[in-house]
């Protein structure tokens, strides 16, 4: 009799378990389902930026536009309708599809990568990169699990940028996935992050803070650091992140932006184009040659001072040179004796017989002339001697 009971018991068990596991599923599948999309209204009107008349990316772009260089943006997705911005590869970690229902993602991608378009004055840092998209979160801030879980899928994505324009507190995955991506030679361009009244004392944001990462701190059109930026974060330079213009959803435009968050874009487009024009710098070497060419900062916070794309590029960084086993030359082995023959020495006696000559060619020369002068006048006279006056 036991054995029936028992399996009439485990029976029960499994038609229970169903309604038993479905309660808990549930909180899960809230969290994947489709959010309120609506992100706030933008314009159709823009006029152009301060900070793309002070960097002003397009004297780079006769050298490049960042062209084969994949810059991956991990933010709140991107509006892939919008005409200047061209993405080749979108993924989603939330779950809720493609759209960016904050506006955040679709503004930073404008910074980075905007087409140029004629008659409209906005235009990216670097058009010409390859653009992806990996959208980790649907507000303003992200789930740091997932943020290193997109860091990851960028470096393995083949990204030479990732752009992070996000803030979180450490993180062990974080970490990990961050020394993942400088593996792969990957420049993390990170914002500094932002500090209001609410937070009191500043603290550090991640991943900025992490060693490797470029922390991006936020200038305003004057260049001093702008009074939000982060100064617990070590930051590496200045970008522009106050008053900032970019592209919006709905085929928009966006501007009065602020923040360290748009401040990272700008820093990450040019480390497209130094990437583009230097493919044999390392990541480590790129983010050496952007702060090396900066601006220069005055003040806690600002770094090397405001990114200069123009410099990054083109300009001539002595240890760059400094790769080669041997740093000079060795010294060209002396010529042998006699290679180079001496000169001959002068010869007076045909300098002076030179003279001689040339002497009684003009005596001859008079004399000819003299003949033609006067032996026609003494024939005239009869060779008579003339009259005394």
């Amino acid at each position: 009799m036991r054995g029936p009971g028992l399996l009439a018991t485990v029976l029960a068990l499994l038609l229970v378990a169903p309604l038993l596991v479905a309660p808990a599923a549930q909180p899960a599948q809230a969290r994947t389902a489709p959010v309120r999309c609506a992100p706030r209204k933008g314009s159709m009107q823009v006029a152009e930026p301060w900070a793309q008349r002070r960097l002003d990316p397009k004297r780079v772009w006769p050298l490049t536009t960042g062209e084969g260089v994949t810059v991956a943006v991990i933010d709140s997705g991107v509006d892939l309708t919008h005409p200047q911005i061209q993405v080749a590869k979108e993924v989603d970690y939330t779950g809720t599809g493609h759209r960016d229902c904050v506006g955040h993602g679709t503004a930073v991608a404008g910074i980075i990568a905007a087409r140029y378009m004629k008659g409209v004055p906005f235009h990216g840092v670097a058009p010409g990169v390859r653009l992806i998209s990996l959208k980790q979160t649907n507000e303003e801030h992200g789930d740091p699990d997932t943020l290193a879980r997109a860091i990851v899928g960028a470096a393995d994505s083949g990204a030479g940028v990732i752009n992070v324009s996000i803030q979180t507190q450490d993180n062990p995955k974080l970490r990990q996935a961050v020394a993942y991506a400088l593996g792969k030679d990957a420049v993390i361009v990170a914002a500094a992050g932002n500090t209001t009244a609410e937070d009191g004392t500043p603290e550090a944001a991640y991943p900025a803070a992490y060693p490797g990462v470029l922390a991006v701190g936020s200038a305003t059109s004057d260049g001093r650091r702008a009074d939000f930026s982060n100064t617990a974060t070590p930051v590496s330079v200045l970008g522009p992140g106050q008053g900032i213009t970019s592209t919006w959803p709905g085929r928009a435009y966006a501007s009065g932006l602020e923040g360290t968050s748009f401040a990272a874009p700008y820093v990450a487009g040019v480390a497209a184009l130094v990437r583009a024009r230097h493919p044999e710098l390392n990541q480590e070497r790129v983010r050496w040659r952007i702060v090396a060419t900066a601006d220069g900062g005055v003040g806690t916070g600002t770094g090397a001072g405001m990114v200069n794309p123009l410099l990054a590029v083109t300009a001539i960084l002595p240890l760059e040179a400094v790769d080669a086993p041997v740093i000079a030359p060795p010294a060209p082995a002396p010529l042998p004796q006699g290679a180079v023959s001496r000169a001959a020495p002068v010869d007076q006696g045909a300098i002076d017989l030179a003279l001689a000559i040339a002497a009684a060619a003009l005596c001859g020369a008079a004399l000819i002339v003299a003949a033609r002068v006067f032996v026609p006048m003494g024939r005239r006279r009869g060779w008579r001697p003339g009259r005394e006056g």
